[in-house]
């Protein structure tokens, strides 16, 4: 049996020698982030954060750059009139967010919406 490493090929069991050995990690300090925090702070530069709920509602939307500046403009807009819980409709969506947190909570499609009633909102913002 042989197994490729690298490009070159290997029979099983003679591996070559490996420079790396877990010996090198033993004195490292633990980083107290996750990967998918620092993941998502690379993502979203863009001024406001996405819940694990909305994230999976909002995956078939395809937001572009632009779209996420949209965003952006909403939360600066709603913050400046003095709200806490928003909703923005932009194109065909609505997005509920929190102002103070800077978080969009859902988005909700047109279709999806019709018949669902939002609470706890203290403003609408159409963008």
């Amino acid at each position: 049996m042989v197994r490729f490493i690298n490009g070159k090929p290997y029979s099983v069991g003679q591996f070559p020698e490996s420079n790396y050995s877990n010996k090198d990690n033993v004195n490292r300090p633990k980083s107290t982030t996750s990967f998918k925090d620092v993941l998502n702070d690379k993502i979203n530069d863009n001024g406001f954060k996405v819940s694990a709920h909305a994230s999976q509602r909002m995956r078939d939307l395809n937001l572009t750059k632009e779209d996420n500046k949209k965003l952006t403009e909403a939360f600066d807009k709603a913050k400046e009139k003095g709200c806490k819980n928003s909703v923005f409709l932009y194109k065909d969506v609505a997005f509920i967010a929190s102002v103070e947190n800077r978080t969009i909570i859902t988005a909700v499609e047109r279709e999806r919406a019709k018949e669902n009633v939002f609470t706890n909102i203290d403003s609408v913002v159409v963008l």
